[in-house]
């Protein structure tokens, strides 16, 4: 098959790249590289994809002129590209244009495309609000900028398979960790904390937070397995992550077990729209995809932090 990933050069974007070419099919990705986090990442990312014979076109969702750069034998199309999580350097104009005008676009493209068989976007579960404990069916209450552009990106995509002009559905990520996570996101920055003896800023209050920290080869494993059952998952919301909750603490141990190091904290104001608690409802996933996630969280710490000695030490 041939498949295009937006946001390839990105976390959860380059591995899934990777692991659908393991799986025989031809990959396509598009990335605009934006300064959002550090371009030395992403161009660390693009190198083991190129590595691994997948290519990145480097365009923007926001200019219609990606269209031009692009096949149009496409067979499936994975939408990771966004304006991501929550921050105050990140207006609401970014994620408008990022997370609605730039769907927009490419659902556009994608309406053109005679072979396709699935376009796939990835949501995620800042669209439930401050706590994301339920199944796909409970309404929505996002409380940022960020949950509110994706919710309405999921919805544009969902739209077409209720017009019945393409098959689509929308997989909603649970905190996922892992090798390649963003600078910015918890993991990475404690590690790099831990290494460099530098203090990891913590929200108040927020040691106590819950979430469903997925390995990122659990999260891939779920995307991966629409292929082949467009049947069953067109026009669906399914929930990726693991149903195991760890709290921001239960994170701080098991990075200064795996390194063997006491982190330095430093207490800092709490975020606006922050989420208390995230538990992946996965019975849907479980039910229409076989859905599995198996991975510890200290696993996923370990490997995270070889990742980080190998790249940044």
């Amino acid at each position: 098959m041939k498949i295009l990933v937006t946001g390839a050069a990105g976390f959860t974007g380059s591995h899934t790249c990777e692991r659908l070419k393991s799986l025989g099919h031809e990959v396509i990705g598009l990335d605009n590289f934006n300064t959002y986090y550090s371009i030395e990442l992403k161009h660390l990312n693009e190198k083991a994809l190129n590595n691994k014979g997948v290519t990145i076109i480097k365009s923007d969702l926001r200019d219609n002129a990606f269209a031009e750069l692009l096949p149009k034998d496409i067979n499936y199309i994975f939408h990771f590209a966004a304006q991501p999580g929550i921050s105050a350097s990140s207006t609401f104009e970014d994620y408008f244009e990022n997370n609605i005008i730039a769907t927009k676009n490419l659902i556009d493209y994608a309406l053109t495309l005679t072979n396709l068989k699935l376009m796939v976007n990835i949501g995620t579960s800042s669209i439930y609000g401050l706590e994301a404990t339920f199944p796909e069916s409970i309404a929505p209450q996002p409380a940022s900028h960020y949950g509110v552009t994706k919710l309405a990106a999921e919805q544009l995509v969902l739209q077409k398979s209720r017009e019945q002009l393409f098959n689509s559905c929308s997989l909603r990520l649970y905190s996922v960790i892992g090798p390649r996570e963003r600078p910015e996101k918890m993991y990475t920055k404690l590690i790099m904390c831990a290494f460099n003896n530098t203090e990891f800023p913590l929200y108040n209050g927020s040691a106590s937070h819950l979430r469903s920290f997925t390995y990122i080869g659990d999260i891939v494993d779920g995307i991966v397995s629409v292929i082949g059952n467009e049947t069953k998952v067109n026009g669906e919301i399914i929930n990726l992550g693991t149903e195991v909750e760890h709290t921001t603490q239960d994170g701080i141990d098991a990075v200064e077990q795996v390194i063997g190091q006491s982190i330095k904290i430093n207490h800092v104001e709490a975020r606006a729209g922050d989420q208390l608690r995230t538990k992946a409802n996965i019975e849907k996933a479980r039910r229409l995809l076989d859905y599995n996630p198996q991975t510890t969280l200290l696993e996923g710490v370990k490997a995270q932090v070889e990742w980080y000695k190998a790249n940044f030490l």
